[in-house]
């Protein structure tokens, strides 16, 4: 505790961070779909250390995903079309649960479904074991059958429908958005109508990879999503954007984040958390680095209280740091 009684990290840095009705000890989460549905990446660091581990999206039945090979390697990033494979939310209850909650780690689970129905009947299985969960982010980025295969987020009415079916979880809701839509902020401010806590922004960018020695595609979903660096500027953009459109909008920021640096100019442009996904491929570790070098960042720029500065870009605010730090900090890039 510092002089004022605020919880601060080794550098006195205040990273604790409010999202409506949650508060987390720091704005560093894991990203669906990225390190397990559980605490695989325990291996490598205590979870518990993160503000909250988001597990892989999972719907009210087992489903198998698509057909292999699921990920491919781009330059600045990956693409992917695991289909959304997971053990159905009775399953995960049972296996991975347990091991979430004897490590006391702050679990987001994330749900998905293929009709409104769908994502309530989840998200009431969900309700009947909530101890150690502590919000629900809801993937509306998922096609809607009933609507010929058209992305729930990518509609207003839809998306109103999914975030007022799981309204009885009864704990704080996250809709996670999609950027390949002209209509992210009419979708947002439906989610927040239909009673969503604040949106993860954002999801993966639609892309596709083709062999040209043989013209076969490379992915056997055949399109997929596109992740890690190089999509950061699109997030950071759509953050940026929505923050100014709806300045009283809780974002979780996500898409690129690989540094500390990232982190904070995600949270500059106005998310309020970030998430890690993309970068623990390469390193598991990846999380708790950055949320060590986003501590240290602050603390070299004079930012004692994190939430202090979230949306500064939109609102037209700036840091100033002592210009010997500003010209050490340049010299390091």
């Amino acid at each position: 505790m510092n002089k004022r009684g605020r919880k601060t990290d080794q550098f006195g840095v205040d990273l604790r961070t409010k999202l409506g009705p949650l508060e987390l000890d720091n704005p560093v989460m894991t990203a669906a779909g990225t390190s397990g549905h559980g605490a695989e990446l325990a291996a490598f660091f205590d979870l518990s250390e993160l503000g909250a581990v988001v597990v892989k999206s999972v719907s009210a039945f087992p489903w198998p995903g698509n057909p292999g090979p699921r990920l491919t390697p781009i330059p600045g990033g990956m693409l992917n079309s695991v289909g959304l494979a997971g053990p159905g939310m009775e399953g995960w209850l049972k296996e991975y649960l347990p091991g979430l909650r004897r490590r006391r780690i702050k679990t987001i689970v994330s749900i998905w479904g293929r009709t409104v129905e769908e994502y309530a009947r989840a998200s009431e299985l969900l309700a009947t074991e909530l101890d150690g969960i502590v919000a629900l982010e809801v993937n509306v980025s998922c096609p809607n059958l009933k609507a010929k295969s058209e992305i729930f987020s990518h509609s207003v009415e839809a998306t109103r429908a999914v975030i007022e079916a799981v309204q009885p979880v009864g704990i704080p809701i996250f809709a996670k958005l999609s950027p390949n839509t002209h209509l992210v902020a009419e979708v947002a401010e439906a989610a927040l109508d239909a009673g969503a806590s604040g949106v993860t922004l954002i999801n993966t960018v639609l892309g596709m990879s083709i062999d040209p020695l043989t013209a076969e595609l490379e992915l056997g979903g055949g399109g997929g999503g596109l992740s890690g660096r190089a999509i950061r500027p699109i997030a950071l953009r759509a953050v940026y954007e929505l923050k100014k459109r709806i300045p009283e909008i809780v974002i979780i920021g996500v898409g690129g984040i690989s540094t500390g640096r990232d982190a904070l100019a995600m949270i500059l442009a106005g998310a309020s958390a970030i998430q890690v996904g993309t970068a623990t491929f390469s390193d598991p570790k990846a999380p708790m680095r950055i949320l060590g070098e986003l501590s240290e960042l602050c603390e070299r720029l004079g930012i004692a209280r994190l939430s202090d500065v979230v949306g500064y870009a939109p609102k037209g605010m700036k840091i100033t740091p002592a210009v010997e730090t500003l010209s050490d900090m340049k010299a390091e890039d």
